[in-house]
C-alpha cells in the first residue's frame, strides 16, 4: 500500500499500529494536538494507541513512519508502556474536538457566517519538516429537527472557536463518542471514559442509557463510581443504581457516605433496595459483603432443560451461569432450604426431561456468610470452584460469590492505574 501525508483524524481511529517488523501492536483511539490560548495553528502530537492489553499509551507522531488506507506503521518496536495521561495543552480530537460549536468565517461559504456549526472531523497533513499539522476542519451546521446537513470543509485559519475555553463550553455533543463505543465491551469503554476529561465523561454519563451506565460503571474503581453517581439527578442515579448487579450497587453505595448513600436507597425501587440493603448489612471482606444475592436458583422440580435455559441467559456472567443451586420455594434470596448445586458439566450430560433433583450435588460444602476473604479463596482453590453458594445457619441459600468478585477485592485499589516499564512491545 501507498503511504499518505494527509488523513482525516476520525479515519485514523481503529486502525491496526504495527511495528517495524509487521507485528500487530493495537489499535489507533484518538489523535493527540495541540491547541493553546494564542490562535496558533494546531500541530499534532501523536497517537493514542490501545495496546491488546486494553491499555492505552502515547506514542509520538514521529515515531509513525507510514500511515496507510489500513494500518499504522512505527519506526521502532520499543514505546513507553506507561498509561496515557493528557498533559497541559493536549487535545483529543475525537474525545474532544469533534462535536465543539464553532463559527466558519469562510468568504466561499456565506451560508454559514454567524451561524454555529459543529466539528465533525480534522484533517491533518505532514509538512516538509515531516510534522503533522492540523490543516482543514470539517464541519456542519447544527441539526434541527432530525435533518441531515451538509458537511463543509474548511481552512483551519478560517474557524473560530477551537481553544482551550471553546472546548469547556457545556452540552457539547457525544453521538461521535458514542459510535465510536459501540459494540464495545463496558471494561473497553471504562478504560477509554478514564482517558477523558470529566467535562467529557460525565456528557457521556448523561447520553448513556441506565442499563449501558451502570455495565460500564460497574468496570470503574468505587471512587469514580460514586464521583458519577453524584453528578447525576438523584432520580437518575437510583434508577442506575437498580440497573447495577446488587453486589456492585453495594459496593458503591458503601464507598459513599451513609447519608448519601440512604438518599440513593430511598430513591431506589424497594425490592431492588431490600436486596442492596442486606448485602450491605455485611463487612465487605466476608463472603456476605462479597456475594451477589442473584444467582441462579431452582426449585427441585425443575427439568434440565429449564435449568439450561436459565443459565444461558446472556446477563449472567460466565461465573454465575457455570452452577446453579438448587432450593425449596421460595426461591429468591433468601430461600427456602437450601439442597445443594447443579454443576453445568453435569446438567450437559442428562436427559433434558430429568429433574434436577435427581442430580443435585449435596456433599459440596457452603460458605457463611461471616467467612472471610481468606477463607474464600482457599474454598475455591480447594474445590477448584469459580462460583460458591452462601448459606446461613438456617440452612437458607442468601446468595453467592463469583471468582471475579474475589478476584476485584484481591487485588490493590489502584490495579487499573498501575503503570509498566518502558519496554519493547514487539520482538524488535
Amino acid at each position: 500500500m501507498v503511504a499518505v501525508n494527509r488523513v482525516y483524524a476520525a479515519r485514523l481511529a481503529g486502525l491496526v499500529v504495527l511495528g517495524p517488523d509487521g507485528e500487530s501492536i493495537g489499535r489507533v483511539r484518538d489523535v493527540v494536538i495541540s491547541i493553546s490560548i494564542v490562535r496558533q495553528q494546531p500541530r499534532v502530537l501523536g497517537l493514542v494507541v490501545e495496546l491488546l492489553t486494553r491499555r492505552r499509551i502515547f506514542v509520538p507522531i514521529l515515531r509513525v513512519t507510514a500511515i496507510e488506507p489500513g494500518s499504522v506503521t512505527l519506526a521502532t518496536g520499543s514505546v513507553s508502556l506507561r498509561r496515557f495521561a493528557q498533559r497541559p495543552g493536549e487535545v483529543l480530537v475525537l474525545g474532544q474536538v469533534l462535536e465543539t460549536r464553532v463559527r466558519v468565517d469562510d468568504p466561499d461559504l456565506p451560508q454559514l457566517a454567524g451561524i454555529d456549526v459543529v466539528v465533525v472531523d480534522m484533517g491533518i497533513e505532514q509538512t516538509r519538516t515531516r510534522d503533522w499539522m492540523v490543516t482543514r476542519v470539517a464541519v456542519r451546521p447544527q441539526r434541527r429537527l432530525g435533518r441531515r446537513t451538509n458537511i463543509h470543509v474548511v481552512d483551519w485559519q478560517d474557524v473560530h472557536g477551537l481553544t482551550p475555553s471553546g472546548l469547556a463550553m457545556p452540552d457539547q455533543g457525544v453521538a461521535s463518542l458514542l459510535e465510536q463505543f459501540e459494540g464495545q465491551r463496558p471494561v473497553e469503554v471504562a478504560e477509554a471514559l478514564r482517558e477523558l476529561p470529566s467535562k467529557r465523561r460525565y456528557e457521556l454519563f448523561r447520553a448513556f442509557d441506565d442499563e449501558r451506565l451502570a455495565d460500564v460503571l460497574q468496570e470503574l474503581p468505587e471512587d469514580e463510581q460514586a464521583a458519577a453517581l453524584r453528578q447525576l439527578n438523584t432520580k437518575r442515579a437510583a434508577d442506575v443504581l437498580e440497573a447495577m448487579d446488587p453486589d456492585d450497587a453495594a459496593d458503591v453505595l458503601g464507598a459513599m457516605a451513609p447519608a448519601d448513600a440512604e438518599t440513593f436507597l430511598r430513591r431506589m425501587d424497594p425490592e431492588d433496595s431490600e436486596d442492596v440493603r442486606r448485602l450491605l448489612a455485611h463487612s465487605p471482606d466476608t463472603a456476605g459483603g462479597l456475594m451477589t444475592s442473584e444467582p441462579v436458583v431452582l426449585a427441585p422440580d425443575t427439568t434440565v432443560a429449564e435449568a439450561l435455559a436459565r443459565m444461558r441467559d446472556a446477563d449472567l456472567t460466565p461465573a454465575l451461569a457455570s452452577m446453579a443451586f438448587v432450593a425449596r420455594p421460595p426461591t429468591a434470596t433468601p430461600t427456602g432450604h437450601y439442597l445443594g448445586c447443579v454443576h453445568l458439566q453435569r446438567l450437559l450430560r442428562e436427559p433434558p426431561a430429568a429433574l434436577v433433583s435427581g442430580i443435585t450435588d449435596t456433599d459440596l460444602p457452603s460458605l457463611g456468610p461471616v467467612d472471610s476473604l481468606a477463607a474464600v479463596t482457599r474454598y475455591f482453590a480447594a474445590y477448584n470452584l469459580v462460583c460458591g453458594p452462601v448459606v446461613d445457619e438456617e440452612s437458607h441459600l442468601l446468595g453467592a460469590v463469583s471468582v471475579d468478585d474475589v478476584l476485584d477485592h484481591l487485588l490493590p485499589d489502584d490495579w487499573r492505574e498501575h503503570d509498566e516499564p518502558v519496554l519493547p512491545v514487539t520482538g524488535a
